[in-house]
């Protein structure tokens, strides 16, 4: 996963975009390791753009991260999206798509990202429809170099398809449940992120 902090000035647009999913592909595929909360705690939490639609939500994640430490934030993740059996918050496209775990919505997207040229690494314990591995995949989307797989097209087609439909409603879970804090802001930041992307992708129908 790629880790680093997104919204600094210095950045270019498409860069900010695909380290924002790799960052939100970090936080949502395991508790935050204490180098990437360092990170946050010291991160610029003004957009490069005065009253950016996402530089309050980013603030708030950045604050969370300030006021929990790492125990506590790792003990949330724990909570919320961990645990032996049923976790209280599902962190699948399969589930809000179906109802259940490794259905047709996962086997639609294994088709699809074979068609990228895209596969899952065996060191990953998660399928395809985890949320992480669908950012992880718009990052690359952005940032890969093969411009045959790496365009504005197939970042359109593989968000309109396998994220939109569904991640609103996980982050809604997420924002409702009494456990959650950082966890929360982050469920703020993903919803208006997300949503920006929709808006740019409209743009391009």
């Amino acid at each position: 996963m790629n880790n680093a902090i997104p919204i600094t000035s210095a950045l270019d647009e498409e860069t900010a975009r695909a380290e924002v999913y790799g960052l939100l592909a970090a936080l949502y595929y395991a508790p935050p390791t204490p180098e990437l909360m360092a990170q946050l705690r010291v991160a610029v939490t003004e957009a490069p753009a005065a009253g950016g639609f996402l530089e309050e939500p980013w603030r708030e994640v950045v604050a969370m991260s300030r006021e929990l430490d790492d125990a506590a934030i790792t003990a949330e993740y724990n909570a919320l999206f961990g645990g032996v059996g049923k976790p209280e918050i599902y962190l699948f496209g399969s589930h809000y798509l179906s109802g259940f775990l490794n259905e047709k919505p996962l086997a639609a997207l294994r088709t699809d990202l074979a068609v990228l040229g895209l596969g899952r690494d065996d060191t990953m314990s998660e399928t395809e429809d985890h949320v992480a591995y669908l950012c992880e995949v718009m990052r690359y989307l952005i940032a890969g170099e093969d411009v045959e797989v790496a365009n504005l097209t197939q970042q359109q087609k593989f968000f309109t398809t396998h994220l939109q439909p569904w991640v609103m409603r996980m982050c809604e879970d997420i924002a409702a449940h009494p456990k959650a804090r950082f966890y929360a802001s982050l469920s703020a930041f993903t919803r208006a992120f997300v949503g920006v992307e929709a808006q740019g992708f409209d743009m391009l129908a």
